[in-house]
């Protein structure tokens, strides 16, 4: 087959990370399980089960963590890189991603309760408003 019709593992990785919302969150189906390293008894949610698939695809020599240049084809994650790399070795392993999926997660939560709270505030204001 001519090198040009091959298929490539790093455009189909580049082009399946790309329509990504967030960094290493956002909602996935919830077909692929991994147990929990730090709580057997809770399920993944779809954000971990997203980051996960997102971690194997991106370990492109397969050595169980991410490099800078790893990430460097999703702009999105290069840039939440030094975020995730919680203990500063130049690596992403699997937990930090996950933990990273999980501070995003609640940040996320909490902005939007925070702005469902901005929101009804303001109804409330309006409503008692003279017309």
């Amino acid at each position: 087959m001519p090198t040009s019709l091959r298929p490539c593992p790093r455009s189909a990785a580049m082009a399946a990370i790309l329509t990504l919302v967030s960094p290493f969150a956002a909602v996935a189906e919830p077909t692929v399980a991994e147990p929990s390293k730090t709580s057997a008894s809770a399920p993944l949610s779809k954000g971990e089960i997203k980051a996960i698939k997102q971690f194997h695809m991106l370990d492109f020599n397969g050595d169980g963590k991410l490099s800078r240049k790893e990430v460097a084809i999703v702009p999105k994650l290069y840039s939440a890189f030094d975020d995730t790399d919680t203990n500063k070795d130049g690596f992403v392993t699997l937990e930090e991603v996950r933990a990273f999926a999980i501070k995003y997660r609640a940040a996320r939560d909490k902005a939007k309760a925070e702005q469902a709270q901005a929101e009804a505030t303001q109804l409330a204001k309006d409503a008692d408003k003279p017309k």
